[in-house]
This record gives structure tokens, C-alpha cells and sequence, in this order.
């Protein structure tokens, strides 16, 4: 994933791209560019990890105002989303846009939503937005009375499980999605994550996981300052009411600004995490309290296919899933169910697996097929996978250099078999430990030729690894003999099947 670092904002007419930055030109602690090549980093095992979704429709939107929504039909609603949870496993439900300048009213509507989905058993997370309103700007001991009484009134429901104080603090230039452009936002979250912790543990609400998120990403230099900010703002005491910490992470469409391929979204996912880990460090967030991927999507907006969005999503759900112990990951959202506006201009408008009248988006079925995959039930691990059917053969043929030696012409071609065929997104080839060609279009072949000339030792090894849309990597090695004299004349084929 070797590219320039650019953030993207949506503008009347589209995408613009601002602040391109490259890695060299980084601040903060090494490594804060994060993994950038998924095959590098270790697959860890870790717990199962607890899939459910954002629930509303309505979106935040880049820049100061907001963007309607089409009304909900919560019968519609709740069969979707019925659909979507394996049975007998929690589904956490994420409602967001929770503000604070809202008062009572925001209280009376997310209580009532609160009770639609807990009667039901979703578990529930609240988003606690600190967007203020212009008397309150600012005012942090009536925000930190604020998120006492949020957890006083949603406490008592055990099905109510998370709160994520403030949103997306890191971003400062766009007030309607995120909080960072309102004054006192940083010392808002300190603050907040501190009082809600200690509400819910003076009142025994002990489900409550208290914790902040972070938006992937804006320039390094903000970042580092925002991280700082933390340490200073908060010490220990912050650390210590922490239960989780939130990732918000769009790749392709807010950050990294493109991808090539589809396969190169699990190295966006690997990054983002790797980060994200790697900021925390400088308030000394230690890796014991566990990430939460609060929202990860790829919206639908004019010019991007339903069938891509599908095959993405099965590629970052997988690259979650694969190194949730690597990075500590217990849960993922999605974002969103359904669609704010089907067809709207708007980026997020067309985040959900469902258009805006219900309708299916083929990522409906890829999600829900993951869940049921990767949910554990009654503290089981889910059911195994089947293994993909790959096979490797490798063809030589062979000649005379002018010296008299017999060497051979190596074709490594990778071959995926059965319902896997389709599902080849890239192929790596190597030899002798270096990779000398990539290919991303079927039949995922290459030549290894380097010349007679350069040929030794007698013995080679040539591999390859074919990453599938799911995200899972197979790898086959062979080892052959180029030069020789033991190589007989003519065509010979060695191979085999994972």
C-alpha cells in the first residue's frame, strides 16, 4: 500500500483532495504510518468478535450542515435487522447522533429508540455527541452534567452496553459529523470519558464500556497533537476510565484516497488499526483495552457498483477478523443498515447494505453471511471455514546454453478450482524468497526467467500466495532444479494442491 497520505472532504461538486503529505514527512513516535503491507503482519488469534451495526439511517455529513434522511419503517427495520444477527448471539446495535445541545428532546428520542431495540434484545450503544450550542460552548462542567445524567437514565437498562463520548474530536473542520470544530472539544472527551466512568461505577451499572473514537486520519501533525492533548488533558485517570477506543475508518473513500484494487482494502484495514494502536501509545493507552470499530463502510455513491461494495466489505470484515489479536479488536459496526437517500450526490448518503426503500444491496447478503461465519453462540468459536481449493504447477521447459548446459524456462501458474474461481483477487510470485512478479487478472500466472547466465544455485523454490475477496491468503511452495546436468532434455511439469 505504498501511496501518498491525502484526506479527502466532500464538496458540492464531489471529492477534494487536501493536505497530501508523504510517510517522510510524518511527526510523532516511529511508526505512527502504521503497518502498510497486510502480508507482514502477523494473524494473531484472538476472541470472536461481536458484529452488529449503525442502526439510523441518518448520517453525519462533511462540512457544517446536515443532510436529510427518508423517514424509517420500523417493521421493515426490525425484520432487516433480524435477518442480519446469527440467533441466539448479541448484535449490538450503535445509535448515533446523540447531541447535547438537543436537551430533553434528544433524551425523550434516543430513550424511546433505546427501548424499540432492548425490548427486543439488541444490545444498544449510544453515541454522546458534545456538539454544543452556542451557550454552551465550551462550558465543561455543564457538559461533564450532561454525561452523568446519560448514564444515569440509560444505565439502569443492562442492555444498554456502550457509550462513545464525543465523536471524531481529531477531525476540526467539519462541525456537523465530527465535534474537534467546536471550542473545548478535546477537554470535553478527557473530561467526559472520566465522569461517565465514574458515574457507572457509583451507580453499579457495570455493563457499560466508557470509551472515546478516532477518526483514520487527518495530517500527522494534528494527530500527534490531538494524542497529546489526551496525555495532558487526562493522565492516568483518563487511561484508567477507559473500556475501549473507538475507529472510525473508510478506506478508499475518506482515507487513503484510492485503492487499486480490492484486495488492498485489507491493507487499508491493517493500516488504520496498526495506527491507531500506534497513537495510543502517547497516552500511554496500553493494548489491554480493546479496540472497537465503530463505523467501517464504503458508500455507494454515484459511480460505485453495488457488486464492488459487496466484495470490499467481505474484504475488510475479513482483514478485521484476521487480526483481531494482533490489535486486539472485540467488536465491528457497520455503517449503515440502509440508505439515507438512494442515488443522493451526498458520500454518505448511500452508506447501507439496504437502499432507502428496504431493498437489498448485494452487501446485505455478504454481511450477513460473515456474522453467522465469525459470531460465537453460547461461548463456542464459530464453525470453521472450508478451506479454499488452490493448486500450483509448476511447467519448465527445457534448453542448451552455448556452453552445453541443459536450463530450464519456469512458468508458475496458480490455479483456483471450484466455487473459490471467482474469488481470486491477486496472486504474489517468488523465488528464492523474493517476489518477482504480482498479477491481479485470471489465470493469475507469470514467468520466473531470470537467464541462464544468473542461474544458481542448481536448486531454486518458487512460491505463490493468492489472496481471495474473503481476505484469506494460501501459499504454495515448490522447489525445482533449472541447470544441470541431471536436467533432461525437453518439457517436464512438478506440482501439487493445498
Amino acid at each position: 500500500m505504498a501511496r501518498a497520505l491525502c484526506v479527502l472532504v466532500a464538496a458540492a461538486s464531489g471529492l477534494l483532495v487536501l493536505g497530501p503529505a508523504s510517510a517522510g514527512a510524518q511527526s510523532g513516535p516511529p511508526g505512527c504510518a502504521g503497518d502498510t503491507d497486510a502480508t507482514q503482519v502477523p494473524e494473531n488469534p484472538g476472541p470472536p468478535v461481536r458484529f452488529g451495526i449503525n442502526a439510523r439511517a441518518v448520517t453525519g455529513q462533511i462540512g457544517p450542515t446536515p443532510a436529510p434522511s427518508l423517514p424509517e419503517d420500523p417493521a421493515r427495520h426490525l425484520a432487516k435487522l433480524n435477518e442480519l444477527r446469527r440467533p441466539g448471539a448479541p448484535f449490538p446495535l450503535r445509535l448515533t447522533r446523540f447531541f447535547w445541545r438537543d436537551g430533553e428532546a434528544a433524551f425523550q428520542q434516543f430513550l424511546a429508540m433505546t427501548e424499540l431495540y432492548t425490548s427486543r434484545g439488541y444490545p444498544v450503544e449510544l453515541q454522546v455527541r458534545y456538539q454544543p450550542n452556542e451557550q454552551e460552548e465550551g462550558d465543561i462542567a455543564a457538559w461533564v452534567d450532561h454525561v452523568r445524567e446519560v448514564v444515569r437514565r440509560f444505565g439502569p437498562n443492562r442492555l444498554v452496553v456502550g457509550l462513545q463520548i464525543a465523536n471524531e474530536v481529531n477531525i476540526t473542520f467539519s462541525p456537523d459529523s465530527s465535534d474537534g470544530a467546536y471550542e473545548g472539544a478535546r477537554e470535553a472527551l478527557v473530561r467526559g470519558v472520566i465522569a461517565a466512568k465514574d458515574e457507572a461505577t457509583l451507580l453499579g451499572h457495570d455493563q457499560l464500556r466508557i470509551g472515546f473514537n478516532w477518526a483514520y486520519r487527518t495530517d500527522p501533525a494534528n494527530e500527534t497533537s490531538f494524542w497529546q492533548a489526551l496525555r495532558d488533558r487526562g493522565g492516568p485517570e483518563f487511561v484508567q476510565s477507559l473500556d475501549f477506543i473507538g475507529l472510525d475508518v473508510y478506506p478508499g473513500t475518506i482515507f487513503p484516497p484510492a485503492e487499486a484494487g480490492a484486495a488492498d482494502y485489507r491493507d487499508g484495514m491493517v493500516n488504520a488499526m496498526s495506527t491507531i494502536r500506534c497513537y495510543a501509545t502517547i497516552p500511554a493507552i496500553p493494548t489491554s483495552v480493546a479496540i472497537e470499530i465503530g463505523e467501517n463502510g464504503w458508500p455507494t455513491f454515484p459511480g460505485r457498483s453495488y457488486e464492488d461494495q459487496a466484495l470490499i466489505l467481505r474484504v475488510m470484515v475479513q482483514a478485521v477478523n484476521d487480526f483481531r489479536g494482533t490489535y486486539n479488536v472485540h467488536d465491528y459496526r457497520w455503517f449503515n443498515l440502509r440508505d439515507s437517500q438512494t442515488g443522493h450526490p451526498g458520500v454518505f448518503q448511500n452508506s447501507g447494505l439496504l437502499e432507502d426503500d428496504y431493498e437489498e444491496k448485494p452487501a446485505f447478503a455478504a454481511y450477513r453471511e460473515l456474522v453467522a461465519r465469525y459470531t460465537a453462540l453460547d461461548g463456542r468459536a464459530p464453525p470453521a471455514t472450508r478451506r479454499p481449493r488452490v493448486s500450483l504447477r509448476l511447467s519448465y521447459r527445457v534448453g542448451q546454453t552455448r556452453g552445453g548446459r541443459r536450463c530450464a524456462r519456469s512458468r508458475v501458474r496458480a490455479s483456483i478450482r471450484g466455487a473459490d474461481r471467482r474469488r481470486a483477487l491477486r496472486a504474489n510470485f517468488r523465488r528464492d524468497g523474493r517476489r518477482v512478479a504480482r498479477d491481479t487478472r485470471r489465470p493469475l500466472s507469470r514467468v520466473i526467467d531470470p537467464g541462464p547466465q544468473r542461474l544458481r544455485p542448481a536448486r531454486h523454490r518458487a512460491a505463490v500466495g493468492v489472496r481471495l475477496a474473503d481476505g484469506r491468503l494460501v501459499r504454495l511452495v515448490r522447489r525445482y532444479r533449472v541447470c544441470g546436468r541431471g536436467l533432461p532434455p525437453g518439457r517436464g511439469r512438478v506440482g501439487g494442491r493445498w
